[in-house]
């Protein structure tokens, strides 16, 4: 006999929803006040002496921790070590099995708990304490065993936990993401760390592209710059023009050096007044002192020029204002540097 199972389905109340939701974020905006009134206090000190000991760790730093606290640490680990910091997630278990072999006396542990009592940290830090290496603990209990033997604790108390029930780490662990962040942030500025820094450990993003790629890395150069000399007549540089296929071409003196512009834009405003070009000469129509940029800028400030001033286009020049290439700004969207 087939018996039918079923099952109440769960009930949306739109109104609940958005209180348990406004909860939650009042919750956590509360605990990280708090969070920031504390180091601004009482915890000054111990956030100043745990960067410290980060900014003067000969090795790597290694963060650790189980659950979610484990989740967390694997965070602040990679914000670590894409803004200057070498560091690196080790699992407590996974370290008391053999890879606690990985860490050295150079190095700085960082162990994050919220209880402090995590039974994986406490198997392995009195080893890491034996062997030299200095050790943060994050915790929620500065009685805790793991802030007792810690060199610096740094406290993430919060009063109640985001969770209704009181139960899932939430204000607790936005709190411990938020003091990985502060800290990473403070370690960048006392480093000296820079946006090209941040380029170099992320050189696959857009973030990349735009710090790293140069403007002689996508400028046309040789018979692909499209240029005549200041005498030409403008019928043929509306050939030279529509050869190049950048909507404009540049001008040039005797001596190679750039000295104006003539773009689809300036034809149609001389259409408008005239329509015989067979005498004109490019000297008495082109734009004179054009934009320029060095081959060795950054292609993000062509792209901050051409903003500025409205233009597609660019020409590229030496020191001794000689052309040597030209953008256009569907070069830079190729590049994916906008």
């Amino acid at each position: 006999m087939n018996t039918e199972v079923t099952q109440n389905k769960p009930s949306i109340d739109k109104n609940r929803l958005l209180k348990l939701a406004d909860d939650t974020l009042q919750i956590e905006a509360h605990a990280l006040e708090t969070l920031r009134k504390r180091f601004l206090q009482e915890d000054a000190g111990h956030f100043v002496q745990s960067v410290s000991l980060l900014l003067n760790c000969k090795g790597r730093v290694v963060v650790s921790g189980i659950g979610k606290s484990g989740h967390i640490g694997r965070k602040i680990a990679a914000t670590l070590a894409s803004t200057g910091t070498p560091a690196m997630f080790v699992h407590p278990a996974e370290a008391a099995h053999g890879d606690l072999g990985m860490i050295t006396h150079d190095d700085v542990f960082i162990a994050i708990s919220y209880s402090g009592e995590a039974g994986e940290l406490m198997a392995i830090a009195p080893i890491i304490k034996r062997m030299g290496t200095g050790l943060v603990a994050i915790t929620g209990n500065p009685a805790s065993s793991l802030a007792r033997l810690a060199d610096v604790h740094l406290n993430v108390h919060v009063e109640k936990e985001a969770c209704p029930l009181n139960l899932a780490p939430t204000a607790s662990t936005t709190t411990t993401l938020a003091l990985g962040d502060a800290i990473a942030v403070a370690l960048l500025d006392a480093r000296g760390f820079r946006e090209d820094d941040f380029a170099r450990s992320h050189p696959g993003g857009a973030l990349g592209r735009r710090l790293l790629t140069m403007v002689s890395d996508i400028m046309r150069k040789g018979d692909d710059i499209p240029v005549v000399t200041a005498d030409t007549l403008l019928r043929d540089a509306l050939f030279e023009i529509t050869k190049k296929g950048i909507a404009m071409t540049s001008v040039v003196d005797n001596e190679g050096r750039a000295i104006g512009v003539f773009t689809d834009g300036d034809l149609r405003r001389l259409i408008e007044k005239r329509q015989d070009f067979s005498d004109i000469v490019i000297r008495d129509v082109m734009s004179k002192n054009p934009r320029t940029i060095a081959a060795d800028k950054l292609a993000a400030e062509a792209v901050s020029i051409m903003e500025k001033f409205r233009i597609n286009q660019l020409l590229v020049t030496n020191d001794d204002g000689k052309l040597i290439g030209a953008l256009h700004i569907h070069d830079l969207t190729v590049a994916k540097v906008i």
